[in-house]
Parts: structure tokens; C-alpha cells; sequence
């Protein structure tokens, strides 16, 4: 019901059809927590060839909703691995929510998380230095729903260390959602995503080109 201890087994196993069906080019494409999943994959599996990241994290959070027990607190990881659940970073539950346009922003919590829990931070890092795939990271620099673009330049920054290249398709004015060319999703209306239509659009126009270069 929830984003609560999926089996990165789950994701194997989707590799595992695709190549029993001829594939010989997987690539993960991945937005927001779809992102955090598919550079986890590709870490721990080196059969994907590439991950194209869309509003990424660099490291792995707390679940969102419940697990498949319908109990959604206290705060678990996101992700397991051969059934042992992956260090996450926690939230602050004393976090003082912040407002733009009426919508909750969920940037200054993320931020402060990390800040806060730094232990916890380095453990959870996802170690995308250890990734053979090609990564494509695409992010907004006025994402108010967490700090995507920090994470991705994060990202690059460790795996330039490792020798590896990244590439980043970036805009400082989009926000979370990114809009890929012939999408239309709505705006959120449950919290804050920063952006607006037109830079979003533009970012995901910029971006295409590379996706369909990895694809």
C-alpha cells in the first residue's frame, strides 16, 4: 500500500523478464522516489545499462505510507536487500512545516534532515560511485519538494571522483515536476513543487534528447 521495505528483488526480477524477452539494453527510468529506486538498482545490479534520474535523491529516505503490515509509523526505510531493510535518513517529526503558494514545502524538511541526522546521512548515501551504468540526472533548482538539484550535483560529484562520468540536464527556475515533451500532468495540490509550467516544459525539452539517447 505503501513505498515501505520494497524488495530491490522486485526490480531484479523485472530485468530478469526483460532479458528472457531479448532485451540487450535496460535502462532505468526513474522520477522522484523512481529515481532513488532505479540508482539503487543499478548499484546493486550491473545488468542495467543505464539510469535516467528525474528529480533525484542521492540518498535513500524514510517510507512513505504503509508497509504491507498497514502500519505506516514509526519510520522505516523505503528499500530492502536480500530482506534486511536499507539505512535511511529519518524525518523530524518536530519540523515546523513551511508554505508556498498555500501548499506545504517539503524542501526545508529534507534539507534539515540531513543536516540534523548526519550519521544517518553518510549511511544512507547511495553509493552511485559503485554503479557501472551510464547515469543521466535530471533535475530543477527551484524543486520545493526536496533538493533535487543539490542531490544531483552530489551525484556527479562523487562519481567524477570514481573516474565516472554523469551527465546533468539542469534549470534553475523548474521546480519537482519535470514535463517531458507531450506531458501534461497536473500540478500537485496536496503540497508544493516550486516551477512553473513553462520552465518545467523547457527543462524536460532540454532533457529529451539524452533520454532518448540512453533508451
Amino acid at each position: 500500500p505503501g513505498i515501505c521495505e520494497i524488495p530491490l528483488e522486485t526490480f531484479f526480477a523485472a530485468t530478469d523478464c526483460l532479458l528472457e524477452t531479448g532485451c540487450h539494453r535496460i535502462v532505468y527510468v526513474g522520477t522522484s522516489k523512481g529515481a532513488e529506486a532505479s540508482l539503487l538498482a543499478a548499484v546493486h545490479d550491473p545488468r542495467i545499462d543505464a539510469v535516467v534520474a528525474i528529480s533525484p535523491s542521492s540518498v535513500i529516505w524514510g517510507n512513505i505510507g504503509a508497509g504491507p503490515d498497514g502500519v505506516s509509523w514509526p519510520e522505516r526505510s523505503s528499500w530492502s536487500l536480500d530482506g534486511i531493510p536499507l539505512p535511511f535518513v529519518p524525518t523530524d517529526p518536530n519540523w515546523t512545516p513551511e508554505y508556498v503558494d498555500g501548499l506545504v514545502s517539503y524542501r526545508g524538511l529534507f534539507e534539515h534532515c540531513l543536516k540534523t541526522f548526519r550519521q544517518e546521512a553518510a549511511a544512507a548515501t547511495i553509493p552511485v560511485e559503485t554503479a557501472s551504468a551510464e547515469i543521466l540526472l535530471v533535475a530543477g533548482g527551484d524543486d520545493a519538494l526536496w533538493p533535487s538539484l543539490w542531490f544531483a550535483t552530489e551525484i556527479v560529484r562523487r562519481r567524477s571522483e570514481a573516474g565516472k562520468i554523469t551527465h546533468l540536464v539542469s534549470s534553475p527556475d523548474a521546480g519537482h515536476r519535470i514535463l517531458l515533451p507531450g506531458e501534461n500532468t497536473p500540478r500537485s495540490t496536496l503540497h508544493a513543487h516550486g516551477g512553473n509550467d513553462e520552465a518545467e516544459s523547457r527543462l524536460g525539452r532540454m532533457a529529451w534528447e539524452g533520454i532518448r539517447e540512453q533508451l
